[in-house]
């Protein structure tokens, strides 16, 4: 576990930095526009937006990848999110934000994609569990910690847009200083909806409705604690207590997902997610700490629904479906989360924040209603199920590239799924021009990244890549990090 921690520290630091940025921002977006009075269906179509970008990414990410690399793509991506977040500043005209949450959500899947690529191909088979554990630990942890800081920085102007900039241009540091830069590309898997449609319907189904959930939270929470009449640094605190109770809730959740039928499990889920959510529902007015331990225990059962989900869909396909199931819960999910804000937002309006608890209660009933027998369930498992549980983040921190990280999936299995792009072999020199070369300066082509070639000139005798030289260098490069 520690050489795990210490291996991929740089992209934990990364992930976590990354997420405050993005976490900070989708609750300020939705706080600036509640207090001057923007109504909640366009606080939904911006928190849409944004999902909605997560989705497209997750097709123009691979491609971009493909075209200029790991490192570029995110550097890329890093430097339109840091444009795209300062530029909220200079207008407050609403079609343009919701343009703008679209970009960051296209370039932050992209940004997903590189760090889970780098995962991938950095972690040992025996490690996945420990590696893809650290990283939903650095995803809720960074989600959370963007909500504290407005308990510190209150001030919802100009200089809460600079903070979330400049986490978009920290996030930048241990890649750029990161001596791994050759991660093996691989492809996500194809998506087979068809047949999933037609095998698993009501699982796809009860993705979608967690979706809608997890969306409309992360948009329009911050709107009902504003129409509760908290403070900035309340509404900041609830936001992060109600984040944090996820990642809480994920040990006990596997323990018990190992231990109980996960149908039975996912109802009774849905049926407390519905009896928890119902006093925020009803009760027009609320003490806030009472608020904030309704918000902690809501917390824990809407972000372990998609764990669970994930866990009993896995229990009915066959291995050699599993990786492309992924893909097609991703892509169930994100179009939940795009549908959710704009439902209550719109009905925000005319109703009152209360009714994003209420829509919480209704989704939970949902959920119950599209959950199967236990025997239907139990038959439709197959040989190697019930699959160990793996604790995960939601969609919304994660691309189509993170069943690579998935220790339940047999690697051999990913990579036939999820295969890496062709390599062209160098041709064979023979003995002749082997000869007339060794006289002369090395002269070699080293793929940088994909179509893109770098000519290294290197005089007789000098050391090549591999040598002692090269390990001092790296050992340089993690100094400074360090001292970074």
């Amino acid at each position: 576990m520690k050489k795990a921690l210490g291996v991929f520290f740089p992209l934990y630091t990364t992930t976590m930095i990354m997420l405050l940025g993005s976490g900070l921002l989708t609750t300020y977006i939705s706080l600036r526009l509640a207090s001057v009075n923007v109504s909640g269906a366009l606080i939904g179509a911006i928190t849409a937006a944004n999902y909605i970008g997560l989705v497209i990414g997750g097709k123009i990410g691979h491609f971009l990848i493909a075209r200029v690399g790991h490192i570029r793509a995110y550097v890329s991506c890093a430097g339109i999110i840091t444009a795209a977040v300062l530029m909220h500043g200079l207008t407050e005209f609403i079609p343009v934000w919701v343009g703008l949450r679209l970009i960051i959500g296209l370039c932050m899947m992209c940004q997903y994609m590189v760090l889970e690529s780098w995962f991938n191909d950095q972690a040992e088979p025996n490690q996945r569990g420990v590696v893809f554990g650290f990283y939903m630990a650095a995803s809720y942890l960074g989600m959370a910690l963007g909500q504290m800081v407005l308990m510190l920085q209150p001030d919802l102007g100009l200089s809460s847009l600079l903070i979330i900039a400049l986490c978009f241009s920290l996030c930048l540091v241990p890649i750029a200083l990161t001596t791994r830069s050759h991660a093996q590309q691989i492809s996500p898997a194809p998506m087979e909806l068809k047949f999933f449609i037609g095998s698993i319907p009501k699982i796809l189904a009860s993705t979608l409705v967690v979706g809608m959930v997890v969306g409309s939270f992360y948009g329009l929470a911050p709107v009902y604690s504003s129409l509760q009449s908290l403070s900035t640094q309340q509404t900041g605190l609830f936001m992060a207590v109600s984040i944090f109770a996820g990642l809480v809730a994920q040990l006990p959740l596997s323990w018990l997902s190992d231990k109980y039928n996960r149908t039975l499990l996912m109802r009774i889920n849905a049926l407390l997610l519905a009896l928890a959510a119902l006093p925020l529902a009803i009760l027009p007015q609320i003490e806030f700490h009472l608020l904030l331990g309704i918000g902690f225990v809501v917390g824990m059962l809407q972000f372990t629904l998609y764990p669970l989900v994930v866990a009993l869909a896995n229990d009915m396909i066959e291995p050699e479906r599993r990786v492309s199931l992924a893909a097609c819960l991703l892509m169930s999910f994100g179009v939940g989360a795009s549908i959710g804000p704009l439902i209550v937002g719109a009905l925000m309006q005319p109703l009152g924040g209360n009714i994003l608890y209420a829509f919480f209660a209704l989704c939970g009933v949902m959920m119950m209603s599209l959950s199967r027998t236990v025997k239907k369930d139990e038959e439709q498992f197959v040989d190697d199920a019930p699959l160990p549980h793996i604790a995960m983040p939601d969609s919304l921190m994660s691309s189509p590239l993170s069943p690579a990280l998935n220790p339940s999936f047999d690697e051999q299995m990913i990579q036939e799924s999820m295969p890496a792009p062709e390599v062209i072999e160098e041709p064979e020199i023979d003995a002749a021009e082997a000869e007339v070369t060794e006289s002369e300066p090395d002269i070699i082509l080293q793929p940088d990244e994909p179509e893109h070639q770098v000519i290294v000139i290197r005089e007789p005798g000098e050391n090549k890549p591999g040598s002692q030289d090269d390990d001092d260098d790296e050992g340089s490069l993690e100094k400074a990090y360090t001292m970074v």
